[in-house]
This record gives structure tokens, C-alpha cells and sequence, in this order.
């Protein structure tokens, strides 16, 4: 019942993914990512100690495709899994159970890979992939977003979405957006509103951590006052 795209932009060397599911919490359980190594999607008959169990193999230096294959083999239930990861490099691997028998993709891009179960149609990872290529210019964020949102558009997943997520890492032990929608009756669409709020102050809220010499003391155009 989720729909996902893991990707690399090859201009700054972030990492991030994107994921719209009709279970609540999407956020903690499908995507993981981490500067300078990679990202893991782990996702139907959700095991989420595969993610940081992906990163570690990242970050010793295996593949994308020798990651998947590392962690299928450390699991038992290997059958119920679907897994996608990206590299350092921006090579791409995936792996889908045999379980996993309802309507399911894996599709690569350059970059990128989105895969999905209990979905509408297969096209629906196609379409994510297509979204994602054609803009390589904008931030890697908006990419994930509009890929998502292409996604919804091709049809989604079976069942109504009930929450989505978005996660970019650039610098170490920090992320550069980590957006969530719960429980909402249009996750992808209130991800939307949530990017477009943040995004003026994403290179803000970066800059208050890697250089706070340099931030604005202009406070923030949001709900509350003071700074974050």
C-alpha cells in the first residue's frame, strides 16, 4: 500500500526520498537517508531496522546492488520485503519479495528509484521515475515532491493514502527537510503546503547550524513568534 522514490541530486550530492502510504506514520518506519552515503527504502511488511542496517553496509563501502543483496541475505522474511536503495555514486538497486504479489513496481532512473506494492497500476513508479528526470535542476526537494504528487496522479496506490513523508540530507548528522503529513485525507497534497511553507527557509535553517554568524535575525513568517 506505498508508493516511493529514492533519489541523489547530482548537482549538490544530497540524498532523499519521498513516500505516500494508506497506513498513518509513513515517516518513521519507509525512509532512511544519510549524507555523503545513501538511501533505504524498506517498505510492505514494513521491517524498519533494515533502514539503518542499509546505511551501515553504505557507509562500509558495499553497493546499492551488493546493500539489497546483504540484507535479504540477513533476513528470514526476506519474501515479505520490498527494498530500494541509491549509493553514494547514485547507482540504484531494488528487491521485492515473493510476497510481494499484488500489484507492485521497480523502476530505475538516473538517480533515482521509486517502487511501490498494492498500487493502481505499475505506471504509477513510472511516472514518479519520468517527474523526477525531468527536472534536475530544481532542488532535489521539489523533484521529490512533484514526483510524488505524479504519482498520486497516475493512480497511487489501492486503498486512500493516509500519510506521506519527505526527507533531504546533505550535511552529516542533520537533516535538511524532514516533512511529515499523519492521518490526513490528502497526505500528498498537505505535503505540498508543507514544502512550500518550508522551502523559503530551508538554506536558513541550514545556515543557523553551519554558520550562525551568517543567519538571519529576521524572524520566521510562520505561526508563533521567535526563531526555531
Amino acid at each position: 500500500m506505498t508508493y516511493a522514490l529514492a533519489g541523489r541530486c547530482g548537482r549538490t550530492g544530497a540524498f532523499g526520498a519521498c513516500v505516500a502510504t494508506a497506513d498513518i506514520a509513513v515517516g518513521a518506519r519507509v525512509p532512511f537517508a544519510e549524507a555523503n552515503v545513501g538511501v533505504v527504502l524498506t517498505q510492505h511488511r514494513t521491517d524498519p531496522r533494515l533502514g539503518p542496517e542499509g546505511l551501515d553496509l553504505l557507509r562500509a563501502g558495499h553497493t546499492a546492488s551488493e546493500t539489497v543483496a546483504a540484507l535479504i541475505e540477513s533476513t528470514p522474511l526476506g519474501r515479505w520485503r520490498q527494498l530500494a536503495v541509491v549509493d553514494d555514486s547514485g547507482a540504484t538497486a531494488s528487491f521485492s519479495g515473493a510476497e510481494v504479489t499484488t500489484t507492485m513496481a521497480e523502476v530505475h532512473g538516473s538517480d533515482c528509484v521509486a517502487i511501490g506494492n498494492v498500487l493502481s497500476s505499475p505506471s504509477v513508479c513510472e511516472a514518479m521515475v519520468a517527474t523526477f528526470e525531468a527536472a534536475p535542476s530544481e532542488t532535489l526537494a521539489e523533484r521529490l515532491v512533484r514526483a510524488l504528487e505524479a504519482g498520486r496522479d497516475a493512480g497511487g496506490e489501492q486503498a486512500p493514502a493516509r500519510s506521506s513523508a519527505l526527507l533531504v540530507v546533505l550535511d552529516p548528522a542533520m537533516a535538511l527537510v524532514d516533512l511529515r503529513s499523519d492521518d490526513d485525507p490528502e497526505p500528498v497534497r498537505d505535503l505540498r503546503g508543507l514544502w512550500d511553507t518550508y522551502a523559503p527557509w530551508m538554506d536558513e535553517f541550514r545556515l543557523r547550524a553551519v554558520d550562525p554568524d551568517a543567519a538571519s535575525s529576521v524572524p520566521l513568517p510562520i505561526q508563533g513568534e521567535g526563531q526555531a
